[in-house]
């Protein structure tokens, strides 16, 4: 019999395609959601066993890990992920879990100055802990999907607004990151002890991405490289938690400093995933076909000029303030990942010469 993985946010980006990709592999999961949605509804009828739960809550996880042999961790961008990793691990303990992919960060640092980021260099270390688990680190950087936020502008005005400067990236879908989760959830005897950043297979620049989405609106795109204080105001128009919002503002600056340029493209997607990497030209398809954004409709073009209306008066986040009145702990040497020397060190330049190892997809157990 096949091991069952437990999914944590199955219903989220990766989480999702994690579970639909063992599935088809013919993968018991079980798949832990908030709350009965379409996704959980497809997660069912795909075969997947559901549970709703909390992973704020230990008696959720250990109810989610009973029976379960492996597991996907993944903590959302919200407020205390250390608390819900912390529980995850003692869940996985208890349930003597033989191996977990953990979704970290490209950018995971102890001295990283966002809280979230410094909480995921700690998870990847406690993962660690956990006695007779192996673990596997999918060290993803910014998401292909992140971009698909402006979709509206993109569609309906012909603009990408994000505060990205130059910096480039190689932008992995949220299939092909999870392709990489599902090779070493499988084979976990090839990948024990890695680390595997998925990226897409160009590295490219703002507007060559703005260049993708055009194409597959079949109009011009051009990118706008806005203010810090327009993408503060855009996620206060957009209502996004305070916590999200600040974390975020982080991101930006190092995609400024072409952090998420350092050692892409790689080939972990084909190596480890089995699958050739999705061009931006195709990812950018796929949003232009399934987000109501993208449709060329009146009220979509009314709504995207209302939201530059929102934008226009939305107070942007004080992101000291707010930092400061959470009581976010800081390292005593704050720096971003090109300006930290331990992070240079430990992601090479010449990181994407290194071949990941060969994962067979359709190996049994």
């Amino acid at each position: 019999m096949k091991p069952k993985t437990l999914v944590t946010s199955a219903a989220g980006k990766t989480g999702l395609s994690t579970a639909l990709q063992l599935l088809e592999r013919d993968y018991p999961v079980r798949a832990l959601v908030r709350r009965k949605d379409a996704r959980s509804q497809l997660l069912h009828k795909t075969g997947a066993e559901v549970v709703v739960g909390d992973m704020h809550d230990i008696d959720s996880l250990r109810e989610a890990f009973t029976g379960c042999q492996r597991a996907y961790w993944c903590a959302p961008v919200e407020a205390h992920p250390l608390h819900k990793m912390s529980l995850f691990a003692i869940a996985a303990a208890e349930a003597k879990v033989e191996h977990i992919v953990h979704l970290s960060q490209w950018l995971s640092a102890s001295s990283h100055p966002s809280l979230a980021t410094r909480e995921v260099w700690m998870m990847d270390q406690i993962l660690d802990w956990i006695p007779g688990a192996t673990v596997t680190i999918n060290n993803t950087g910014w998401f292909a999907d992140n971009y698909a936020l402006v979709m509206l502008p993109m569609a309906q005005l012909g603009m990408m607004p994000m505060p990205l400067g130059e910096g480039r990236n190689a932008p992995p879908s949220n299939d092909d990151i999870a392709a990489v989760n599902v090779g070493a959830l499988i084979n976990p005897e090839d990948h024990a002890g890695q680390t595997y950043r998925p990226t897409g297979p160009e590295l490219l620049t703002p507007q060559e991405i703005a260049d993708a989405f055009g194409r597959a609106l079949g109009r011009t795109v051009r990118y706008d490289n806005a203010s810090m204080k327009m993408f503060l105001k855009a996620l206060a128009a957009q209502k996004r938690p305070e916590f999200a919002q600040s974390q975020l503002a982080h991101y930006v600056v190092d995609y400024q400093q072409d952090a998420f340029a350092r050692g892409a493209p790689t080939d972990a997607v084909e190596k480890v995933g089995g699958r050739r990497p999705q061009t931006m030209d195709e990812i950018a398809r796929h949003y232009a076909q399934t987000d109501p954004d993208a449709r060329q409709t009146v009220i979509n073009k009314v709504r995207a000029f209302s939201f530059l209306a929102k934008i226009l008066t939305a107070t942007p986040l004080d992101r000291e303030k707010f930092e400061t009145s959470r009581e976010h702990p800081m390292s005593r040497t704050p720096e971003y990942a090109v300006r930290d020397g331990a992070w240079l060190a430990a992601h090479p330049e010449n990181s994407h010469l290194r071949s990941a190892r060969v994962t067979t997809i359709n190996a049994a157990e």
